[in-house]
């Protein structure tokens, strides 16, 4: 991608109970360790809803269910010491099959490499260790939650 290119991007949150399903992610430039919703970059010609499936399938092997768009994030950030500018739709799923919602951990392959993803509570991520990405997302499912 570009320098001074905004990227659409979709992510989907799943929850299980009081926790969500996060990509743990770190940012060597920062020497911080941060989490996000799975997701990715929308491609041309793609609905933001088809991404998500896509980004689930391909990298976790999983299907959704009942996808519902919660909002749209505009994100402004740094990563690796760059500018990034993201429009990022925000969706919330649920696995197709709940025997998932049972695994405690998840290993995401993308052609960089593997990452992991962890079932944490709004709390743990409201606590300031560990930020949750993009800005205004945890605001976001505050509202949600009521």
């Amino acid at each position: 991608m570009n320098v001074n290119q905004i990227r659409p991007i979709a992510i989907c949150v799943v929850r299980n109970g009081g926790h969500i399903l996060v990509e743990h992610g770190f940012d060597p430039a920062k020497d911080q360790h941060f989490y996000r919703p799975p997701g990715g970059g929308i491609e041309f010609g793609e609905r933001a809803v088809e991404t998500i499936h896509r980004e689930f399938r391909e990298e976790l092997d999983a299907e959704l269910a009942d996808p519902l768009l919660l909002g749209v994030v505009e994100n402004l950030f740094h990563f690796e010491g760059r500018p990034h500018h993201e429009i990022v739709f925000v969706f919330e799923a649920r696995f197709q099959d709940a025997r998932l919602n049972e695994q405690r951990e998840f290993i995401i392959s993308e052609p960089s490499g593997q990452n992991r993803a962890s079932w944490k509570s709004l709390g743990e991520l409201s606590d300031g260790q560990h930020p949750l990405y993009p800005e205004g997302l945890l605001d976001l499912l505050r509202k949600q939650t009521g």
